[in-house]
């Protein structure tokens, strides 16, 4: 069984819970709270299971020996989650108040960016208020270099499928180029858009389009397993 297709039941598992109990986690802070609609605690409890790393194992295994080889150093044993946890504290100190999300997933970490610092509708140019996260998170990433980074655009319903498959490939480049000017080299960076397949929050509201009209930057430390 595929790694993404666990995820998928796991996460089906988890809405029949959560649809059952009328809570949902909020996909941002983590927070238990009461569902409005049923289809909102399926939409939270999905998003509680499946953010993060969206590439797979063997796109995350090529960088990886890559930079091996590159000379970057692999982690191994209780390197990897000390490592994690020093860079963990200190996205969160660095963008606490800005409406980005920190999420531990194992030795993942998965950054939330949502529509109101990233996008406007329509659009793959990056928000004024957005520049001083993506430093922000360059000067962490830039630090520490011992990790594979998965950039992942997500847009919301408005307009075909088609064109929103391009408009989230082009924020995830957008992202992904503005950190290689803020010091991540190329070799570390996965870049990839997912459309509005992946949304977290209600496509029927606007508050619920900007929340899905994000980014998602995801750190995976460096193996040599």
């Amino acid at each position: 069984m595929s790694n993404q297709t666990s995820k998928f039941i796991l996460a089906m598992a988890v809405m029949t819970v959560f649809v059952s109990g009328c809570t949902t986690l909020d996909a941002y802070t983590r927070e238990e709270k009461t569902s409005s609609t049923t289809k909102g605690a399926l939409i939270g409890a999905a998003a509680g299971v499946v953010a993060g790393l969206i590439s797979g194992d063997d796109a995350v295994e090529r960088r990886q020996h890559a930079l091996i080889g590159a000379g970057i150093g692999a982690l191994a044993g209780g390197a990897i989650g000390r490592y994690q946890d020093k860079q963990e504290a200190e996205l969160r100190a660095e963008l606490e108040g800005t409406g980005v999300s920190v999420v531990r997933n194992g030795d993942n970490i998965t950054l939330n960016m949502p529509g109101n610092v990233t996008f406007a509708t329509n659009s793959a140019d990056l928000s004024p208020a957005f520049f001083n996260v993506l430093n922000s998170v360059g000067k962490v990433l830039a630090e520490y270099e011992q990790t594979v980074v998965e950039v992942a655009g997500h847009t919301d319903s408005t307009g075909t499928d088609s064109y929103n498959q391009g408009l989230s490939e082009r924020r995830a480049n957008s992202v992904s180029a503005y950190l290689q000017g803020r010091g991540v080299i190329p070799q570390r960076l996965i870049t990839l858009g997912m459309g509005e397949a992946r949304p977290i929050a209600d496509n029927s509201t606007e508050s619920g389009r900007q929340i899905n009209r994000r980014v998602e930057i995801t750190m995976v430390p460096v193996t040599a397993g």
